[in-house]
């Protein structure tokens, strides 16, 4: 039976799980703030367009090599930046999926409020404390 704590007995220490969840939030909210300060790259046409986001995926620059540009092709060159801004988003939630990737399923799937619930990456089908949400549906209740 559940105690409420105090450790005794295999009882359950509420102050020491709070400890960890708020030690796990002060760790989300750096590995955050390392990624807005990081610069990924994005690349199309075999490098005519450069694209540089932050690792939070917000654009910084965009670099056209002049061989890119073609006045009677405006398409192409669109095209291009396109991709080369997808390819550095893509890059950009790779770095942000590696680094806060053992931090979000922290304690079993995370605490719904610190940045590290089971909602925080797509595809996560698991309920907190890691339990499955049954058919992997959030807010699903079975019956």
């Amino acid at each position: 039976m559940f105690d409420g704590g105090g450790g005794q007995g295999g009882g359950f220490d509420m102050s020491e799980l709070l400890a960890q969840a708020q030690a796990m939030q002060n760790q989300l909210m750096e590995a955050q703030a390392n990624l807005e300060n990081q610069e990924v790259e994005g690349t199309a046409g075999g490098g005519l367009v450069t694209a540089m986001v932050s690792g939070t995926g917000e654009l910084l620059s965009l670099t056209i090599n002049p061989k890119a540009v073609d006045p009677d092709d405006t398409e192409t060159l669109a095209d291009l930046i396109v991709a080369a801004v997808r390819d550095a988003s893509e890059n950009a939630k790779e770095v942000a999926a590696r680094a806060m990737g053992p931090l979000a399923g922290g304690l079993g799937g995370g605490l719904p409020g610190l940045g590290g619930g089971p909602d925080a990456l797509p595809g996560n089908d698991q309920g907190p404390i890691g339990f499955t949400r049954p058919g992997g549906q959030p807010g699903q209740n079975p019956g």
